[in-house]
């Protein structure tokens, strides 16, 4: 389980700049819960995955995974137990390298790489076996240069790398906002697929309402730096596209927007 507990963040305290980003924020997500999390821009949302990644830290407050304190803990370190996944296709890998190199690259992670070659030859049958199931003939591709596949096809080779070596947690920060509404449809369904074959515990950020309607089993509405809407099991599948723009259009409004 990950809780986010009393958590306390400003920006530039005590200048003329200040802003209270988060004041006394409580979150609990469950081992194995797909939550997503939507709201508007300055809302929160990727503070928060930055807070449980360790890209910035609290002011105050406590962070634990499965009762262990990680508040303080480097985000390199924290990163050996979780995959995130970037809304530029570009975050996730390394053009200049090959699609096999990319691959043996995420497969030692958190482990020691030594002066050893990297691409172990025993494995890239089991790499193009990963490959084939995504069904966009990359398996074929084993030696073409990353930068030079599409942006869908990066998103999803970054997925796939995020999640080859156990994780913890899946952090997806709006991973399909940079892609065309036909290749963001495929890559949610691949995402869905890998969440639910390896039962991942997933935090996925996005702007576009359905996906947040139709994915996953618990939805969070986040506005500044408050939870509005938590709905799950039931009452989240109850949940329509229609309900959610109404809250939003209405928080909007009240907002002077």
């Amino acid at each position: 389980m990950l809780e986010l507990s009393h958590i306390n963040k400003y920006y530039n305290p005590g200048s003329v700049n200040e802003m209270c980003l988060f004041q006394d924020f409580n979150i609990q997500i469950e081992e194995g819960e797909f939550v997503s999390v939507v709201g508007s821009n300055g809302s929160g949302k990727t503070s928060m995955l930055n807070l449980i990644c360790g890209s910035i830290f609290a002011d105050s407050g406590k962070i634990t995974v499965n009762g262990k304190d990680i508040t303080g803990q480097k985000e390199y370190l924290r990163h050996k137990n979780i995959g995130r996944v970037y809304q530029n296709p570009a975050a996730g890998t390394c053009p200049g390298m090959t699609i096999l190199e990319n691959m043996s690259i995420a497969d030692r992670k958190g482990k020691g790489f030594g002066l050893g070659r990297c691409v172990r030859k025993n494995r890239i049958e089991e790499y193009r076996s990963m490959l084939k199931e995504l069904d966009l003939g990359l398996e074929d591709k084993l030696e073409t240069k990353v930068g030079s596949l599409s942006g869908g096809q990066r998103q999803v080779l970054a997925l796939l790398m995020a999640t080859m070596t156990p994780i913890d947690f899946l952090i997806l920060d709006e991973h399909t906002a940079a892609l065309d509404p036909r290749t963001a449809e495929m890559v949610m369904k691949l995402t869905e697929k890998i969440v639910r074959e390896k039962k991942m515990t997933t935090i996925m950020v996005t702007h576009n309402l359905r996906y947040a309607v139709e994915y996953g089993d618990r939805l969070v509405m986040m506005h500044q730096g408050k939870i509005v809407l938590d709905k799950k099991g039931e009452e989240k599948k109850a949940l329509k596209t229609e309900e959610i723009m109404g809250i939003f259009n209405r928080i909007s409004v009240e907002c002077g927007n």
